[in-house]
């Protein structure tokens, strides 16, 4: 059974190895962080190992947990352990606008690498994972892994070019519809619901909506219409939120993370 290394136990580090303890033997997983108690905690919680970063360089699928501007000292670090195999690892990077050329760059020699862009519903097994490959991955590695990461959510091959555009919705969204949410629960407490009330009734509301909209396969705007009556209550509603930019602020939302993403990426 292949083995799975965490350089790097944060938040998104931390779900991806609970979403993978579910399907993989503990003892196969190893957790290495910066902050060693921190893999500790996490280790204790899933029964797996806690090791250094060079202990994590002898894992067959090894996930690189760090921030965008750590990733080259990390590689750098651990590139004589890696390249010494006698079969390669695949590297699995989640640092963000860091692509798969320059990753490969760090390495010096050709190398299995795959990028995925994780959200954090991943921490509750429904989130979404995107990812990339560069042509060094078998086609029976990248299923192995994917395999591995399907208790974290849904994952989404996509092309590379792709990849900023794409996280720009289901990475940073979860903050946009966290607003939404919150921002629906406020109207209720206007209207005189208690605060808990809410605050479930909307959260409900958009977990449900959403699950209407992956099973029906209708287009949203479709699924929308079928709840606004002929001068009812709902299309009112709507009739506020179109006067109030909603839709041009959610998509100008979207644009504004994008284009942050490809400023951040330029400066690398």
């Amino acid at each position: 059974m292949a083995t799975f290394g965490f350089i790097g136990t944060g938040n998104m580090g931390g779900a991806l190895a609970k979403a993978v303890s579910k399907s993989v033997d503990a003892g196969n997983i190893m957790l290495a962080n910066r902050t060693r108690s921190k893999a500790e905690k996490l280790a204790a919680e899933i029964g797996c190992k806690v090791c250094e970063n060079a202990d994590v360089c002898w894992s067959d699928f090894i996930f690189l947990g760090v921030k965008p501007n750590m990733i080259e000292g990390v590689l750098n670090e651990i590139s004589d352990d890696l390249l010494e195999r006698n079969t390669p690892a695949v590297l699995v990077s989640m640092a963000a606008a860091v692509t798969l050329e320059k990753l490969l760059s760090y390495m010096n020699a050709p190398y299995p690498i795959v990028r995925i862009m994780p959200n954090t519903p991943a921490s509750v097994g429904e989130g979404v994972i995107l990812y990339t490959a560069n042509e060094y991955v078998s086609e029976n590695a990248l299923k192995e892994l994917i395999d591995a990461l399907s208790k974290a959510g849904t994952c989404v091959k996509i092309e590379e070019k792709l990849m900023d555009a794409a996280g720009a919705v289901s990475g940073c969204g979860p903050a946009f519809v966290d607003l939404f949410m919150e921002s629906l629960a406020d109207g209720g407490v206007a209207c005189g619901l208690p605060r808990n009330i809410a605050t479930i009734l909307a959260a409900q509301t958009v977990l449900g909506s959403a699950k209407l909209l992956l099973e029906s396969g209708k287009n949203p705007g479709l699924l929308k219409d079928e709840v606004c009556s002929p001068g009812g209550t709902t299309i009112e509603g709507v009739r506020a939120l179109e006067e109030a930019g909603f839709r041009g602020a959610a998509m100008d939302a979207v644009i504004a993370a994008y284009e942050k993403t490809l400023e951040l990426a330029n400066k690398k």
